[in-house]
């Protein structure tokens, strides 16, 4: 099944390609019926330059197939996350879908959803979800994430672990052998009570990895205040998180913490758009090959 969406044709296994071909195909057409004696050489078409914000908007239309009428969808938080909220409100505009109601992980994404005009309630109402869709800073070859750069890690983690199906949307450049690495942050959020004394406690788990912990600010210097009212400490990996697992017990264990940004082997779909196409992986798939 091939889905039309601007210049690019879908291929769920293929990827995304632009239509250089069947236009180079048309050129050669009209050269051969309009000359028998000569023929026009190959007319090579450029792929149009496609933009970070045109790759997530790609990924995010290709997400949004997995939603279907009558579901109760995750609605992610972030510059990606973003574009699938307005597909799925536009495919209810136009009657392609019906009866969806959202479940957003984040203030920010209820505005959007509700200026949007799309239903919405929340996990009172709907404890199990059908699918959920929503970005990640970091992907690493197993679909683990980092999530909650923009601060909703707990609310996106309370969505997205009662949904059946949880589909992430990247671009290429968030794909990483390992979580943290590139010094990049991974957050945690925590209770403003003591919070220095839960971040000391956080720094001194991975002292000998070189960690670093940092309270977020916001651009007035007051500390970054999450939808919960809570603060968030971001931590720095000099060579990255050696054992997710570990280290995600370790975080948890600490008196303060709420949560913490990895999302350990709960993406279920992703699919990643690269300046060569869009690529869907499932990770069924990558379980399959393990095991062979």
């Amino acid at each position: 099944m091939a889905i039309r969406c601007s210049q690019f044709i879908f291929k769920d296994k293929a990827g995304l390609y632009s239509e250089k071909a069947g236009m180079e195909n048309a050129v050669l057409a009209a050269a051969a019926s309009s000359s028998s004696a000569a023929v026009a050489p190959p007319v090579s078409v450029p792929r149009p330059v496609l933009t970070q914000e045109d790759l997530k908007r790609i990924a995010a239309y290709k997400a949004v197939d997995f939603v279907e009428s009558g579901m109760v969808v995750g609605l992610g938080t972030g510059s990606t996350a973003c574009h699938a909220v307005a597909r799925i409100a536009e495919l209810l505009r136009l009657g392609k879908l019906k009866n969806v109601v959202g479940i957003p992980t984040s203030k920010k994404t209820e505005e959007q959803a509700l200026a949007l005009g799309l239903p919405l309630s929340d996990l009172v109402a709907y404890p199990s979800v059908d699918v959920a869709i929503d970005g990640a800073d970091e992907v690493d070859p197993w679909f683990n994430l980092i999530k909650g750069r923009g601060g909703s890690l707990y609310r996106e983690k309370m969505v997205e672990s009662r949904c059946g199906r949880f589909v992430v949307i990247v671009d290429e450049s968030k794909l990483v052998k390992k979580l943290g690495e590139g010094g990049h942050a991974m957050p945690v959020e925590v209770v403003p009570f003591g919070w220095n004394v839960t971040l000391e406690k956080l720094q001194s788990l991975f002292k000998s990895s070189g960690c670093v912990a940092q309270l977020r600010t916001g651009s007035d210097g007051k500390p970054f205040l999450t939808d919960n009212l809570n603060y968030i400490v971001n931590l720095f990996f000099k060579n990255g998180i050696e054992d997710i697992h570990s280290a995600s017990d370790a975080i948890k264990r600490v008196v303060g913490v709420v949560e913490h940004g990895m999302f350990i082997d709960m993406t279920t779909t992703l699919i990643v758009a690269g300046t060569d196409g869009v690529t869907l992986k499932n990770k069924s798939d990558l379980c399959l090959h393990k095991d062979a």
